[in-house]
């Protein structure tokens, strides 16, 4: 099983550019390539299925036990010439001080998976090696077995960084990459722009991949990427044969495709058809027991999304007729009553009675816990939901809340709030969860559905 991670010093230093490179110039040469992200990143997902032809997995270590996030890589892992994982952030940063704890460094231990590490070469010569002898000697047995340094211009650079780095940390450097300007990606709140917005991406991919050729050692990361079996047990999972022949319809286009891959694919093993539909296009929801309303930028479509009234009064009519309806984020916004962006107003859904705010900042970012309040969809009264909130958006509303939400770091809960909203067979929040933190969560939405 060849797998390898492409972590880096800090945000910005490259890595994604060099993890999406290498997966188009491996696809290019006719592997199957199987494409990961560490963390709950939906949109470099996106480009990683993009640069491959196959959907991207998130691996969670805050949401999913070590068993179930182990099972899965490997599940998806055994059928691949070559899994190629991207870190989250620096190396080492992770959910509070901990080094190990949800950080690319700790998911390469768990997996036992060899690390590429990626540094930022701009303005600095054998200063670079301080920088890469740290990382390797800052926690014990984390397997870096490579350099990968970016921003260098001509060889004569390269070759000095090369030099300090392999004399003084005895590890690899196994390429560069030069200022490309022209391969820089749009970025947009937290990240990328989603792939949904962009069009016409072969020249870019055919440029990036060449570049990863011509600079780098292709063939010695091949060889480095070997790597053991996991041992793991199979999750338990519900009834499959209780669900065969629910239909589930799930928002996917421009406007919502916040989804984990692995929680869709949870669902169909369940015997679940999904079908696909569009808030922006379609005009109304198709025949279906259940729908899913999944995060994304309804923001950036909002006037889209208010003008097309028959959609909006197919999923109100969905919920008058207690359909169970599930909304993360996005979908939180779109059942509420109107988006305000700009200072403009734009009538949404009206399943849920209030409004949105687009903000200039985030509100609310990482990792949280919900405790419900009442019983939902997801969760009955007592029980915790884990899983991330990331929105530049306020919802405001007199509704109860369904869920007592907190952020712990260290050990000590930093922050308290309420928030999520349960009216008749919907609920809505602004938590991102996975489904396989505990799949049996999904009975409390699927028999509302059989009733």
């Amino acid at each position: 099983m060849k797998k390898i991670m492409f972590g880096a010093t800090h945000s910005g230093a490259g890595k994604t550019t060099v993890t999406l490179g290498l997966m188009h110039a491996l696809t290019r040469r006719g592997l199957k390539v199987q494409p990961y992200k560490v963390g709950p990143d939906y949109i470099d997902t996106g480009w990683h299925k993009l640069a491959t032809g196959y959907a991207s997995f998130n691996l969670d270590a805050f949401m999913l036990p070590e068993n179930n996030l182990k099972y899965l890589f490997q599940s998806h892992a055994k059928t691949a010439d070559i899994n190629i994982i991207e870190g989250v952030m620096g190396l080492y940063d992770g959910y509070g001080v901990d080094p190990n704890y949800c950080s690319s460094a700790g998911l390469a231990k768990i997996l036992n998976c060899p690390i590429i590490l990626v540094v930022d070469g701009k303005a600095v010569s054998t200063s670079i090696a301080a920088t890469v002898m740290g990382f390797q000697k800052f926690q014990p047995n984390v397997p870096i077995v490579g350099v990968l340094v970016n921003r260098v211009n001509t060889d004569s650079h390269y070759q000095l960084l090369k030099q300090a780095i392999e004399t003084y940390c005895q590890i690899p450097v196994l390429g560069r990459l030069p200022n490309m300007p022209e391969l820089v990606l749009p970025e947009r709140h937290l990240g990328l722009v989603p792939t949904e917005e962009m069009q016409d991406m072969q020249s870019y991919w055919q440029q990036l991949a060449d570049a990863i050729e011509q600079y780098i050692e292709v063939d010695r990361i091949i060889e480095l990427s070997a790597g053991q079996e996991l041992a793991v047990n199979e999750p338990k999972l519900p009834n499959t044969a209780k669900y065969q022949g629910l239909t589930m319809a799930i928002a996917q286009d421009a406007a919502f495709h916040f989804y984990y891959q692995d929680n869709l694919d949870l669902l169909k093993q369940l015997g679940l058809q999904l079908i696909p539909f569009s808030p922006l296009t379609d005009s109304q929801l198709p025949e279906c027991d259940l729908v899913y309303l999944g995060g994304g930028f309804p923001e950036v479509f909002a006037e889209q999304l208010a003008a097309n009234q028959a959609m909006r009064q197919s999923i109100l009519q969905a919920h008058q007729q207690a359909k169970p309806i599930y909304a993360e984020c996005g979908g939180l916004m779109y059942l509420g009553e109107s988006l305000q962006v700009d200072g403009k107003s734009f009538d949404m859904v009206g399943v849920l009675a209030g409004y949105s705010q687009m903000t200039k900042g985030l509100k609310r970012f990482g990792y949280c816990e919900g405790r419900a309040l009442t019983n939902t969809l997801l969760a009955d009264t007592g029980e915790i939901l884990k899983g991330h909130e990331f929105h530049h958006s306020e919802f405001f509303t007199d509704l109860p809340c369904a869920f007592a939400m907190y952020k712990t770091r260290d050990g000590e809960v930093i922050k308290q709030w309420q928030g999520g909203y349960q009216v008749g067979n919907t609920l809505a929040s602004y938590l991102h969860i996975h489904f396989y933190q505990n799949p049996f969560m999904l009975c409390h939405w699927l028999d509302r559905a059989l009733v």
